[in-house]
């Protein structure tokens, strides 16, 4: 500890005590991150088919995602706390890394789903959906998907070296660009899939569970990653304050789209089957087992 500069050591000396309830809710967000992203693996895998998913919306995942953990890779603060896990023991070093291994789980999944979004691409057009329409994506676009996401990677992995190491005086700057281009990239990842669920007027392949869970934990995790970076963070938490919001536009309009089909099915069994509307054969003239006396007095009028 006596080696290390004085701020970089009260930093260390910080983080030698971590909190356990702020440990305890980093681990919580941790598994709630892989478990909520879960649903959505399961539905793709289950239903064989990734129908519903816009291309953009998992390319611009994906590159969102790996411009976040390049971001908080460089961010000065990170490598600050990093370098501290060789003075300080093993748990305080796992505590002060949840933050990255937050947003590493995170972008992992997304990955996964990037991975899904390809194996189970559908080749022809859904049955239950028009063969015409021009919003059905093309396998050609699914594997531009792949290429412009392995691209970003690769250059994200240079670009950070190359400012680790000969550019470090320019490092922050690199860790904000990346940190607003993974915000950018998250606000403009859910549009074309609000429009392309719009345009189907059907969920598909979207998982409302996780939507239902990433919703509210979005707020929950950028509060954690505010608490533990601080204003100088702020292009790291931004980023989920901004998806939180968009997605829970997606998710509001699933739960519509939801509640549509249900009641229409209802309405469609309830015409299909005579029995579940008992009150049909009053309101077509007939006997109903609620009026047998006023239609036996009718039949002696008329006897």
């Amino acid at each position: 500890m006596n080696m290390l500069s004085p701020h970089l050591s009260e930093r260390c000396r910080e983080l030698a005590h971590p909190d356990v309830f702020q440990f305890s809710v980093s681990v919580f967000i941790v598994v709630g991150i892989l478990v909520s992203y879960l649903p959505q693996h399961y539905k793709i895998i289950s239903r064989r088919s990734s129908a519903g998913l816009s291309p953009m919306f998992v390319l611009l995942g994906t590159v969102s995602g790996t411009a976040s953990i390049a971001n908080i890779l460089t961010l000065p603060e990170s490598t600050r706390d990093m370098a501290c896990c060789k003075d300080i023991g093993r748990f305080p070093c796992t505590a002060a890394l949840l933050g990255v291994t937050q947003i590493g789980v995170q972008w992992t999944c997304f990955f996964f789903i990037m991975l899904l979004f390809l194996i189970f691409f559908p080749r022809n057009a859904p049955d239950n959906m028009e063969e015409d329409n021009s919003d059905i994506p093309t396998w050609k676009e699914a594997i531009l998907v792949l290429a412009f996401s392995l691209f970003f990677f690769i250059f994200a992995l240079l670009g950070s070296i190359v400012f680790a190491y000969p550019l470090h005086d320019h490092i922050r700057k690199w860790a904000n660009f990346l940190g607003v281009l993974a915000s950018l990239l998250a606000a403009i990842q859910y549009l074309p899939q609000i429009y392309t669920t719009w345009c189907l007027q059907q969920i598909g392949s979207l998982s409302v569970p996780m939507m239902c869970i990433q919703t509210p934990g979005s707020f929950v995790f950028a509060s954690s990653l505010a608490a533990r970076l601080g204003p100088a963070g702020w292009s790291t938490w931004g980023l989920f304050i901004l998806t939180g919001c968009l997605q829970g536009c997606l998710l509001t309009m699933c739960l519509w789209f939801m509640w549509r089909d249900r009641a229409q099915k209802k309405t469609a069994d309830t015409n299909s089957n005579p029995t579940l509307a008992p009150n049909r054969g009053a309101q077509n003239g007939g006997v109903h087992e609620q009026t047998p006396l006023l239609s036996n007095g009718s039949a002696s009028q008329e006897s």
